[in-house]
């Protein structure tokens, strides 16, 4: 009869021991899934994902009705962009080297006058009394005196044409880099739109994750699932969680890139 006691004394205190050890697994996994609950609950047909470091951009609106219209980001881009600025100065640079290309020549040239008073007569002989040679030369005297290179007479149109040709080049250049801005803003702006798009996802994702997780957190409590399933669940939900941290990222990225584009903050691009 004491063995028939003892026997079932052992069987409970197993019972015991598998009970106690299952609630020693189960309470990480609880704790780890009590600390996914610090978002409060959203007002209707909004996202309870906390989205304030978006720069004032609203997540749910589309980004083309938050921005100016694109033509006007295409005009403040080109008006601030420092390559556009760099360019202007380099046509300015080349138009005047051209403009003094044209009146080179008269690096040759030199002009004087002066003034002479006194009596400046040379002394001679003559028949015919006073000096007046040197009575001459008292006064204003003026004058140019200009020598021409053969180089600057047979060169000189070449030098002109080649000024020319650069400063035309210039501008040439120039619209080269308004038309390549042109495109970088296309792409970012465009990119900026799909991570609008692809982040909102991710937070409807997260978010159905998140309620996965606390119905699977009620049912573990009933029995009615095992933990290796409310395991997978936490796990789907950590996922789904990256995932909106990483489209956010992407998100703010091109935000930070369209505004390095265009110039200026994204406060000035916002509509009023």
């Amino acid at each position: 009869m004491m063995l028939i006691n003892l026997s079932d004394f052992l069987m409970a205190a197993c019972r015991r021991l598998t009970f106690l050890s299952y609630y020693c697994l189960l309470l990480p996994a609880l704790a780890y899934g009590q600390r996914t609950y610090p978002l409060q609950k959203a007002p209707p047909n909004q996202s309870p994902v906390q989205t304030a470091d978006t720069l004032e951009l609203d997540i749910n609106e589309d980004i083309g009705t938050q921005l100016i219209p694109f033509d006007e980001i295409i005009k403040i881009a080109t008006a601030y962009s420092p390559l556009i600025k760099f360019e202007n100065e380099s046509i300015n640079s080349l138009d005047a080297a051209y403009r003094l290309s044209k009146v080179q020549v008269l690096q040759n040239a030199s002009g004087f006058a002066s003034y002479s008073a006194g009596n400046q007569a040379i002394f001679s002989t003559t028949s015919y009394g006073g000096d007046a040679l040197g009575q001459i030369a008292n006064g204003y005297r003026a004058g140019v005196n200009l020598q021409i290179s053969l180089y600057d007479l047979f060169g000189r149109g070449h030098q002109i044409r080649q000024t020319k040709a650069n400063a035309r080049a210039a501008i040439h250049r120039r619209d080269a880099v308004e038309l390549q801005l042109k495109r970088d803003l296309i792409i970012t702006y465009q990119d900026l739109q799909t991570a609008q798009r692809v982040f909102k996802v991710r937070i409807a994702e997260e978010q159905a994750a998140l309620t996965a997780l606390r119905i699977s957190e009620i049912e573990l409590q009933k029995g009615k699932i095992n933990l290796a399933a409310f395991s997978s669940i936490n796990n789907y939900y950590a996922q789904s969680k990256a995932s909106t941290e990483e489209a956010r990222g992407t998100f703010l990225k091109n935000i930070y890139i369209l505004e390095a584009t265009v110039g200026v903050s994204l406060r000035q691009l916002k509509r009023k």
